[in-house]
């Protein structure tokens, strides 16, 4: 999978809106396409350079590293201990480099583990369609 093709997954989940800046995307829950009254944090990130962030070695040709946030549970479920991954490494999930607290996974480049990756992307889109019901609720 490039880049581009995961975005193109990204952005076929219902509700899903596709924010684009300095070259990476993020994937927003927006079914009520209020981001710009209401912005708020993306379900997954496609990040393509070391602008943010060194960790996974970005700055080079067809390089990028997709970000997926999870429920706590679920995160915990993958790592319930840090396992030590170099997060350069490619095709390989690990905690984010900088959101793992945060629950965050990524990868840099899937491939071999894009099956096991789209499941995650489930999981996050749940997450992210839950979190905004409650915010809707919320506001009542």
């Amino acid at each position: 999978m490039d880049a581009e093709q995961v975005i193109t997954v990204l952005a076929g989940f219902p509700g899903t809106r596709i924010v684009e800046g300095n070259g990476d995307a993020f994937a927003i829950h927006d079914p009520d396409h209020d981001y710009e009254q209401r912005p708020r944090q993306g379900w997954a990130t496609v990040v393509r350079s070391d602008v943010n962030d060194t960790a996974s070695d970005l700055d080079r040709p067809g390089a990028f590293r997709l970000n997926i946030g999870l429920p706590t549970a679920r995160y915990r479920e993958l790592f319930p201990t840090d396992p030590g991954i170099d997060p350069a490494t490619r095709d390989v999930l690990f905690p984010h480099p900088v959101y793992a607290a945060h629950h965050w996974v990524a990868v840099v480049e899937p491939d071999t583990t894009w099956p096991r990756v789209r499941a995650l992307l489930d999981d996050a889109n749940d997450f992210a369609v839950r979190k905004h019901g409650n915010a809707v609720r919320r506001r009542g």
